[in-house]
């Protein structure tokens, strides 16, 4: 159980700094499903394993929907998967950007959508058990990762400049 909880930890750790810096639109939504698969592991090294799957579900769920908003970005874009050549693209793809957004929010665990159900109650749940401060710490900072990466890419996406050629 707890080489689980540090191999799911370092999972979560990793593939987030990972996808901070990659460029490539799928690579960074795959990186975060291996982050939150991290996630999903961590809840199981805690005993959690209904509260895995239910997270697994809900995952599934907007992480689809950010895969087929992609695959419309990456199409309108000229079939590029760069996100540097994106910027602006809200103006162009308004109802994609809604939906995206809703979805990165969603894997971000804001407040009353889906993401926030599962994973909120997973932090809620480990912040209770004694494995001490470096593991809430690392927790903490593999949440945190997971906001960065994806106000980077709506950033770049849709907000930022227009990089293309």
């Amino acid at each position: 159980s707890a080489l689980l909880l540090f191999i799911s930890i370092m999972t979560m750790f990793m593939s987030g700094v990972v996808a901070i810096f990659e460029y490539d639109l799928k690579k960074i939504i795959a990186l975060s499903t291996l982050s939150q698969l991290g996630m999903m592991m961590f809840s199981i090294s805690l005993g959690l394993y209904e509260l895995a799957f239910f997270h697994l579900l809900t995952h599934a769920l907007f992480k689809a929907l950010l895969f087929l908003c992609a695959g419309v970005l990456i199409h309108g874009a000229g079939n590029t998967q760069d996100i540097r050549s994106f910027g602006g693209l809200s103006l162009n793809f308004p109802l994609i950007t809604v939906c995206m957004n809703l979805a990165n929010l969603s894997l971000c665990g804001v407040p009353f959508l889906a993401g926030f159900y599962s994973k909120d109650l997973i932090v809620e749940l480990a912040c209770q058990y004694s494995w001490g401060i470096f593991i809430l710490l690392m927790m903490f900072i593999c949440l945190s990762l997971t906001v960065l990466y994806s106000v980077r890419l709506t950033y770049l996406s849709f907000v930022g400049p227009y990089g293309g050629g």
